[in-house]
C-alpha cells in the first residue's frame, strides 16, 4: 500500500497520550486527519493513558488529562457515531496482548528505538515501561485488526516494529494477526516551533512562546505569531531549508486555509501582513473548537468513553480469543 492511500472501508487505529497541552501541531498534523479518516472507514481512536505512565506522574494527573484529551478530540470533530473513542486502560486486553508482544520482539529492537534513546537521555529515572512501551503500542494497533495507521514520519519506526511483531507472531503461531499498513499524513502535518523553527512544535518545548495551544486566547495567538522568528532579508518565499521561520508561517496559514503554502508566498512582500493573516486564520479556525470544548461537561465525556470502551471491547475480546487459541493457552473454564 502506498503511503497516501487508504483502502475502501479500512479499519483505522490511532492513539494519543493525555499529557501536556494540545497544540497547533497536534491539531493540524494529526487530529484533523483523524476527523477526515472517519469518512468511509472504521475508525478506532484511543486515549493511551497507560503510555503516559512510562514516566512518573502524580496521582490524578493522568485521569484529568485523559478526560480533557477526550473532550478535545470530541471538540475537534471526532464523532462517536462514526468512530470508536475510548480509554486504553478500560480495555484490559491491551495489557494481555502487550505481554505477548514482548515475547516476540527482541531486546535489540527495543533498544534501537530512537524515542527511547531521546527520552532516556533526558531522564534520571528510566522505567522498564519506557523501554518496553513499543510492545504495548504494537498491541494497541494489532488488537483491533487494524489495516491502516495514520502516522507522521517520527512514528514510522514504531509502526514498523508493530508490523514486524505481527509478521513474527504469524510465522511462529500461524496466520493470526493483521499486518497493518502506514498512512503518512499529508502536507501541513509538520508544524514547527515559532521560536525555533528547526524543531517541531512540541508539548515538551521549553519555550511556551514557540507553541500555540488550541485553548490559547486570541490575544495570546496574535502575540505569539507576531513574535515568531523570521529572518533579516525581508523576502517572503516558501523555502524550509533556507527560510524555516517564514516557511513555517506559510505552512500554518496554508493548513488553516487549505491553501498551498508555496502559492501563498506570492501574495506577500512583507512579513507583517503575513503574520497578521496567519493569526486571523488561526483564530477563526480555533475559536469553534474552543466553544465546543468549553460546552462539553465531564459527565458527557465519560459517558461517551464508556460507550466507546464497550464497542472496543467487543473487537478486542474476539481478537484475543483468536490469539490465545493460536498460542495454545489453556482456555478459561475449560474444565466445565
Amino acid at each position: 500500500m502506498t503511503s497516501g492511500s487508504v483502502p475502501e472501508r479500512a479499519r483505522v487505529f490511532s492513539g494519543i497520550q493525555p499529557t501536556g497541552e494540545t497544540h497547533l501541531g497536534n491539531y493540524l498534523g494529526a487530529l484533523r486527519n483523524w476527523v477526515s479518516l472517519q469518512d468511509g472507514n472504521d475508525a478506532v481512536y484511543c486515549v493511551v493513558d497507560l503510555h503516559a505512565l512510562t514516566i512518573p506522574q502524580d496521582p490524578g494527573v493522568v485521569a484529568t488529562g485523559t478526560i480533557n484529551m477526550a473532550r478535545m478530540l470530541l471538540a475537534v470533530g471526532v464523532d462517536p457515531d462514526r468512530s470508536i473513542l475510548f480509554v486504553q486502560s478500560h480495555v484490559r486486553e491491551h495489557n494481555e496482548l502487550a505481554w505477548l508482544m514482548q515475547t516476540v520482539v527482541s531486546f535489540g529492537e527495543l533498544s534501537r528505538m530512537t524515542q527511547f534513546k531521546d527520552k532516556s537521555d533526558r531522564s534520571q529515572f528510566i522505567s522498564a515501561g519506557l523501554f518496553a512501551y513499543p510492545a504495548l503500542q504494537a498491541a494497541d494497533i494489532l488488537l483491533y485488526d487494524t489495516a491502516v495507521v495514520p502516522v507522521g514520519d517520527d512514528q514510522r519506526q514504531h509502526l514498523e516494529l508493530a508490523r514486524d511483531a505481527a509478521i513474527r507472531f504469524n510465522f511462529r503461531y500461524g496466520d493470526t494477526l493483521v499486518v497493518p499498513a502506514h498512512h503518512i499524513t499529508k502536507a501541513g502535518a509538520r508544524i514547527m516551533d515559532l521560536q525555533h523553527p528547526e524543531n517541531k512544535m512540541s508539548k515538551s518545548a521549553e519555550s511556551i512562546q514557540g507553541t500555540i495551544g488550541i485553548l490559547d486566547s486570541p490575544k495570546e495567538i496574535e502575540k505569539k505569531i507576531k513574535r515568531a522568528v523570521t529572518d533579516n532579508d525581508g523576502e517572503v518565499r516558501f523555502d524550509p531549508a533556507e527560510k524555516p521561520g517564514v516557511s513555517n508561517l506559510l505552512s500554518i496559514l496554508g493548513a488553516a486555509t487549505d491553501t498551498d503554502p508555496k502559492a501563498l508566498a506570492h501574495d506577500y512582500s512583507q512579513y507583517g501582513p503575513l503574520k497578521k493573516d496567519t493569526a486571523e486564520a488561526l483564530i477563526s479556525l480555533i475559536e469553534p473548537v474552543q466553544t465546543r470544548y468549553n460546552n462539553l461537561a465531564d459527565e458527557d465525556v465519560l459517558e461517551t468513553l464508556d460507550q466507546g470502551a464497550d464497542k472496543a471491547r467487543e473487537i478486542a475480546e474476539s481478537v484475543m480469543e483468536r490469539v490465545r487459541d493460536a498460542v495454545g493457552l489453556v482456555p478459561q473454564n475449560a474444565g466445565g
